[in-house]
């Protein structure tokens, strides 16, 4: 047997080593020490390099003999049968794969049975098509033997189906991970050499660890291809260029934590001199934030009177509360901006950061478009209010979610109570609302030490110009 032989041949080299380093000790080193032409250091170096070479000579024959030893005892005779199979099995990438090595090398070369069993399941994945394996008191008695709580290992199996110790009286084996039960029945069993069916259970075990990732890997670009096409349709509710309008430019940016987010902005023109302007935010976040999203988007974009405010919050309102969602509501902003009455009529929908940065003799100041109406989806809204605001030229009005002033710094300060946001965003007033934009993303990431952020980034940025 292999492993005899090779303990064997280690044992040899080891005692082939003791005598050779005698020998030197005894014949070599007496020889040098007694001429009085070479120093001790000398001695010493002398002989611990022909000690050194005969070592890697003696361990280079080592390991050639052993090859040779493991070529004969796997690929030589009848264990070259499942060294083959071992071999092939290493590039097994899926079951399909692994059923065909069966057929093609267990079954047709060496004429054994075989049986593939989910034990977790108590299904067949793979049988051969012979009597043994196809029978209902094979699969009875081996279920009843072999639980699914049965330990990983490989274990050799005796003509009743239950598990003899000496391998030499076997009449199969079986390999156990992760619950799948591999069994091989094969009336030469004991001619296989007793070490390959070790190599043979680890790389079974290094198989199923495969398997189990590339299916993994699978359902996630799988789930990763719907959230992708899921955030390209959500992306499209989104205006993709801001429109052209008179008197007005705008810009927007929307940085979604995941592929998906609550966040919604649009730009919708009303008449030659009104335009509507809405930014919003949905409760939570992934799947059902999205959903909502786009409702409201929708519901905004299809209704006619879009002059009425009020009508609109009651509109989104009542479509939100109808897909029963329970704890899904928005914040909402809905302003419409006349550019001939230099006016802007909204609604806040407890949106906090909308503002109106104009400028003053003593240089820009902030302006808040307070809140003056619930959160919109959720509980009951009585009486909706519309405020007004007078616009000048030059006049700048910030819409954000809360994903921007929210962003903490080391020391958990938000952004927006800092005097440095006041700063930043009155000192790119002056610029055009993509300027602006830019601005305050960077201010964000510089703010935020560059981590991760933990909310979704929106802002939409209208300018009155000439």
């Amino acid at each position: 047997m292999y492993r005899t032989k090779h303990r064997a041949i280690y044992l040899l080299t080891d005692i082939l080593i003791i005598a050779l380093i005698i020998f030197l000790c005894i014949s070599i080193v007496p020889a040098i020490s007694g001429s009085k032409r070479y120093s001790g250091f000398f001695t010493w170096v002398t002989t611990s390099a022909i000690i050194v070479s005969v070592l890697l000579v003696l361990y280079k024959a080592q390991a050639v003999i052993n090859a040779r030893f493991k070529e004969n005892a796997f690929f030589k005779n009848d264990t070259a049968l499942l060294s083959d199979f071992e071999e092939k099995l290493k590039f097994c990438y899926s079951y399909d794969e692994f059923y065909q090595i069966i057929g093609e090398i267990l079954e047709m070369q060496g004429d054994c049975s075989v049986l593939f069993i989910d034990r977790e399941k108590n299904f067949v994945l793979y049988n051969s098509p012979d009597r043994l394996t196809c029978s209902k008191n094979t699969m009875a008695t081996l279920e009843l033997n072999f639980s699914s709580s049965w330990r990983d290992g490989y274990y050799f199996i005796g003509p009743n189906y239950g598990i003899v110790t000496d391998y030499k009286k076997a009449r199969g084996f079986f390999l156990v991970s992760k619950g799948k039960h591999f069994y091989v029945f094969c009336r030469y069993t004991k001619a296989f050499d007793l070490d390959i069916y070790k190599e043979l259970y680890d790389e079974y075990c290094n198989f199923q660890k495969r398997t189990s990732t590339i299916s993994n890997l699978s359902e996630i670009a799988s789930l990763s291809q719907e959230w992708q096409q899921l955030a390209n349709t959500q992306r499209s509710f989104l205006p993709p260029v801001m429109p052209k309008i008179d008197h007005l430019e705008i810009a927007a940016y929307f940085r979604p934590l995941i592929n998906v987010s609550g966040d919604y902005y649009s730009v919708l023109p009303i008449s030659k001199t009104k335009t509507l302007l809405m930014l919003g935010d949905v409760s939570g976040k992934g799947l059902a934030a999205a959903l909502v999203m786009g409702l409201v988007m929708n519901t905004v974009k299809i209704l006619e009177d879009k002059d009425d405010l009020p009508g609109m919050i009651r509109a989104v309102d009542k479509a939100i509360k109808g897909m029963h969602l329970q704890d899904k509501y928005t914040v909402l902003f809905l302003g419409i901006v006349d550019t001939n009455k230099m006016t802007i009529r909204y609604v806040n929908a407890s949106m906090s950061d909308p503002i109106i940065i104009t400028k003053s003799p003593t240089g820009y100041r902030v302006k808040p478009l307070t809140s003056n109406c619930s959160v919109v989806g959720i509980i009951d809204i009585g009486d909706i209010e519309v405020s007004e605001q007078r616009l000048f030229r030059g006049d700048v009005i910030l819409m954000a979610s809360d994903g921007v002033s929210e962003v903490m710094d080391d020391q958990g300060v938000e952004l927006g109570n800092t005097q440095l946001y006041q700063d930043t965003i009155t000192k790119s007033a002056a610029k055009h609302p993509a300027q602006f934009i830019d601005d305050v993303v960077n201010l964000i990431m510089t703010y935020n030490g560059n981590k991760k952020l933990h909310d979704d980034v929106t802002m939409m940025v209208t300018k009155v110009v000439e």
